[in-house]
């Protein structure tokens, strides 16, 4: 009766751990709909208006390591509500900024605050679920809630938009963080490490010097293209990574530990998360440039053709325990996998008026994919260390979906535009967007270049689906054989 009781409290548990995960997603996307509302009210420049959207995601990428650890130390419940408690003051902020500046500056704090909840409502659920088969389902429940919100941002976020101003997007992030207030002392435990070593400061610092400055690079050269600063930057960035991990090797208590990677199973996880991050991310990116410019469709109608691929990706990572136990973790990675690329790989059948229903069939089968590929990745990564690593852990995990993020929108959406200009000839003197305009602009014998430009558009997102196709069929094939061990 009590395991009973304590079960019960369990899933109540993962209830409101899903709460912040929702958030922190849905608020990589919520702004997509809001920003030509807050460019008319506030008046950013062009850096700023990329600094308001960047600034969230690019300091959640750089601090989740960091944060995992820090949770493992001082409590895994206390960072969960200490990082709430400043996502929902810096969301009332946001909501009420006077200046773009300091609308970044609010974007930053929920930045961080958002790095503190996600590995540590991942590492709570290690402890809140000691049986594998509860933990995957509880893993695949807690996948769900991160695409759900993800999903619905923008939909959320154009509803609101219609009703009321844009600094509502962000006041709706405050009554959830109460509910998890009120609830969370109840119903989810605390855990923390006892370590006589003191915490890593040095390999903190390495982190941050490694992973900001190259998830910055990244996204500069995807917002507008290789620069010098930005190859300078990345190199930095890369020397920083490098240090790390030699420092890792010798550290008493490292913030990654590098003989996680000696699992084949491990290892090839962590691959899974950047390259599916990377292909799933990347074709997001340029589809929703398909629908909206090549095919004219408006940004919420956008939104809600990513519904079906949320769906199936949601109802996927709920089942993916079931799909491992019945033809186990290798062959259920391959297979999503193989899912996965189908979905990308059918993307090249997509041309400039091809109906709305190829595209959300081709999605809808990729959502499955992703959907029991990144669960059973979060459920390997989380099960293959002690509870009191797990938040540790976590960390690698998540970090490696946000740089798989980042790379898939710098490299296939620098592919698809090299592929555009290219087609064009030179053609085109700007973007899709702008050559779009100039056509406008000559009237009926522009109407030749729109075209030319929408088909060089589809051929470059083409380009892009094939490359994140064939990653997705290579790294198939490496895992159906090289994933034999187990955690």
């Amino acid at each position: 009766m009590h395991s009973e009781i304590i079960g019960r409290r369990a899933w109540v548990g993962l209830g409101v751990l899903t709460l912040p995960v929702f958030l922190v997603a849905m608020d990589f996307s919520v702004l997509y709909l809001a920003m030509p509302t807050i460019s008319h009210a506030l008046l950013p420049s062009p850096m700023q208006q990329l600094w308001i959207l960047d600034v969230y995601g690019f300091l959640i990428a750089g601090l989740l390591i960091t944060m995992g650890n820090l949770g493992d130390r001082i409590g895994r419940r206390r960072i969960l509500l200490g990082g709430a408690g400043l996502f929902g003051a810096a969301s009332v902020a946001a909501a009420f900024a006077p200046s773009a500046g300091f609308l970044i500056a609010a974007r930053a704090l929920m930045g961080i605050g958002g790095a503190t909840l996600l590995p540590a409502t991942l590492s709570l659920i290690a402890n809140m679920f000691p049986a594998a088969a509860d933990r995957a389902r509880a893993i695949g429940i807690w996948t769900a809630a991160f695409a759900g919100g993800a999903a619905v941002g923008p939909v959320i976020g154009g509803v609101l938009l219609h009703h009321f101003w844009w600094g509502v997007v962000f006041l709706i992030n405050v009554p959830v963080v109460a509910a998890l207030f009120v609830l969370a002392p109840f119903v989810l435990p605390e855990f923390r490490v006892r370590s006589t070593h003191p915490f890593d400061l040095l390999g903190v610092a390495l982190s941050l010097l490694g992973l900001l400055p190259l998830v910055y690079a990244v996204k500069d050269v995807a917002a507008t293209g290789l620069s010098a600063p930005a190859v300078a930057l990345g190199l930095f960035g890369a020397v920083m990574l490098v240090l790390f991990l030699l420092h890792q090797r010798r550290a008493p208590a490292p913030l990654v530990n590098l003989r996680l990677f000696a699992s084949a199973t491990f290892t090839a996880c962590i691959a899974i998360a950047g390259v599916g991050m990377m292909a799933q991310g990347g074709m997001a990116y340029l589809t929703n440039i398909f629908l909206q410019t090549v095919q004219g469709y408006d940004v919420l109608a956008a939104a809600l053709a990513g519904l079906p691929l949320a769906l199936t990706l949601a109802t996927a990572s709920v089942g993916a325990a079931r799909v491992a136990r019945w033809m186990g973790v290798r062959r259920a990675l391959t297979l999503s996998l193989l899912l996965a690329a189908v979905g990308n790989l059918g993307l090249l059948s997509l041309g400039v008026t091809s109906p709305i229903w190829i595209y959300l069939v081709l999605t809808a089968i990729a959502g499955v994919g992703y959907g029991i590929q990144f669960a059973l990745v979060s459920d390997v990564v989380v099960g293959s260390v002690p509870p009191e690593h797990s938040g540790a852990a976590s960390g690698i995990s998540e970090t490696s979906f946000e740089l798989g993020t980042a790379l898939g929108l710098a490299l296939f959406g620098s592919l698809a535009t090299a592929v555009f200009f290219a087609k064009g000839a030179g053609r085109f003197t700007g973007s899709l967007g702008e050559t779009l305009d100039e056509a406008a602009e000559l009237g009926r014998s522009g109407a030749d270049l729109a075209l030319a430009a929408k088909e060089a558009f589809v051929a470059g997102m083409h380009a892009a689906a094939l490359a994140g196709g064939l990653c997705l069929l290579i790294l198939s094939v490496v895992v159906a054989f090289v994933m034999r061990d187990r955690p």
